[in-house]
C-alpha cells in the first residue's frame, strides 16, 4: 500500500454512530481525542455510511474540527454503499433496534454511481477539510446474500464490480490513497481479490483465538506475498470471548451452544492460571496472526482508549498458548511462529 502506514490500532467508529448505546457530543469528541493522544502519527479512524446513518462521520467529522486536529495527522476509512436518507419511521429501517436516537434513515447504493454518491456524501458530513483517503465497499457479503436468486446475485456481483471501478477510478485522480473491503465472510473478500486489485482487506468475526480455519490462514498468506496488508476486526466473536451472551451479533442459548459456553469455560481458567486478561489474548492472538496489519478497536469510553492502544504492545508468554494447543483451544496445525 504506497504512502500508507497503518498503526498497530486502528479507531473503530460504531460508537459515534450511536450503536446501542446514545453517546453526548462531549463524550465523542473525548474519544477521538484520547485516539489521537495516543496513537502514532497518523491516527487512523474506520467508520462507514452505515454507523448510525451518517451519524459517526458527522461526529468524528465535528470532533476533529473541535480539536483543530491537522487533517494531515488523521487518516480516515470509509467504508461505503449506504446512503444518508431522510427518517420517515418511527425508527430507521436500515438496520432496526441497533442504532439509538437516529435523526435520519439509510439505503444501500451499490453501482458504479451510487458508490460515488456514497463518496461525497461521506466527506461532506465530515466537512471542515477533512475527508476519507482509504474506501472499500461496505459488507458485500450481506449485498450478494440479500439476492433472491442466481440471477440477481450474478447482477449483485456486477454491482460490486462497478462500484470498484468507481473506487479506483478515485484513486487514479489522486483523491483516495487506498482501496479496500470489509467483510464478515472472508470467501468473499477472496472472490474480490481474484477480480479486483485492493491495497488491504478487513476481515470481521474471522480470524480470533477462537476460530482461525485452516483455509483461512492459507488466503492470509497469500495477502501477505501479495502486499496487501490486512486489518483484522472483531477479534473478540462480536464481544462473546469476553463475557457477552453474543457470537458474532447471534444471542446464544447455553444448551445448544454449549460447545461455545465450554470453550470459553476453559479459556478463561487458563487466562486466570496465567493472570492474563481474556481480551488481552484475544488481541495478541488476532493482532500476531499472518500478513496483520493493523487490529480495530471500539470503544465508547473515553478512558478505555489508552488501554486498548497498549493491548497491541502486550507480551503472552509462549507456554501459554502451548497450553491453549494442549487443551484444544487453539488448532493444532496453527503456527507457532504466530504465537
Amino acid at each position: 500500500m504506497q504512502e500508507i502506514n497503518l498503526p498497530k490500532v486502528v479507531f473503530g467508529t460504531s460508537g459515534l454512530g450511536n450503536l446501542y448505546v446514545t453517546l453526548s457530543d462531549d463524550i465523542k469528541c473525548a474519544i477521538v481525542a484520547e485516539s489521537i493522544k495516543y496513537s502514532p502519527k497518523p491516527a487512523v479512524f474506520d467508520s462507514a455510511g452505515k454507523y448510525g446513518a451518517g451519524l459517526a462521520l458527522e461526529s468524528l467529522g465535528r470532533s476533529l474540527a473541535q480539536l483543530n486536529a491537522n487533517p494531515s495527522g488523521v487518516l480516515i476509512s470509509n467504508k461505503l454503499g449506504w446512503f444518508r436518507t431522510a427518517l420517515k419511521t418511527p425508527e430507521p429501517t436500515f438496520e432496526p433496534g441497533v442504532w439509538r436516537d437516529l435523526k435520519y434513515d439509510a439505503v444501500q447504493r451499490i453501482s458504479y454511481e451510487g458508490i460515488l454518491e456514497c463518496y461525497e456524501q461521506g466527506n461532506e458530513l465530515l466537512g471542515g477539510g477533512y475527508r476519507a483517503e482509504l474506501v472499500s465497499v461496505h459488507d458485500p457479503d450481506e449485498y450478494l446474500a440479500a439476492a433472491k436468486d442466481e440471477l440477481d446475485q450474478a447482477q449483485r456481483y456486477r454491482d460490486i464490480l462497478d462500484a470498484y471501478c468507481a473506487l479506483n477510478e478515485l484513486k487514479r485522480h489522486g483523491k483516495v490513497k487506498g482501496i479496500g473491503v470489509g467483510s464478515k465472510d472472508w470467501r468473499i473478500i477472496k472472490k474480490i481479490t481474484d477480480d479486483v486489485k485492493l491495497d488491504w482487506v478487513m476481515i470481521a468475526n474471522s480470524m480470533t483465538v477462537h476460530s482461525h480455519p485452516l483455509e483461512l490462514i492459507e488466503f492470509m498468506r497469500e495477502l501477505e506475498m501479495r502486499g496487501i496488508q490486512i486489518i483484522n476486526s472483531a477479534v473478540f466473536n462480536g464481544g462473546f470471548l469476553t463475557g457477552s451472551a453474543y457470537y458474532n451479533y447471534r444471542l446464544t442459548d447455553p444448551i445448544k451452544d454449549k460447545h461455545l459456553y465450554h470453550w470459553r469455560e476453559l479459556f478463561y481458567g487458563l487466562c486466570a492460571d496465567y493472570k492474563i486478561k481474556p481480551a488481552d489474548a484475544c488481541v495478541t492472538f488476532g493482532l500476531n496472526a499472518p500478513g496483520v496489519k493493523s487490529i480495530a478497536l471500539n470503544t465508547t469510553n473515553a478512558e478505555r482508549v489508552s488501554q486498548n492502544v497498549a493491548l497491541a504492545y502486550l507480551t503472552i508468554p509462549a507456554q501459554f498458548w502451548k497450553e491453549m494447543k494442549a487443551c484444544g483451544l487453539i488448532d493444532e496445525s496453527y503456527a507457532s511462529t504466530y504465537l
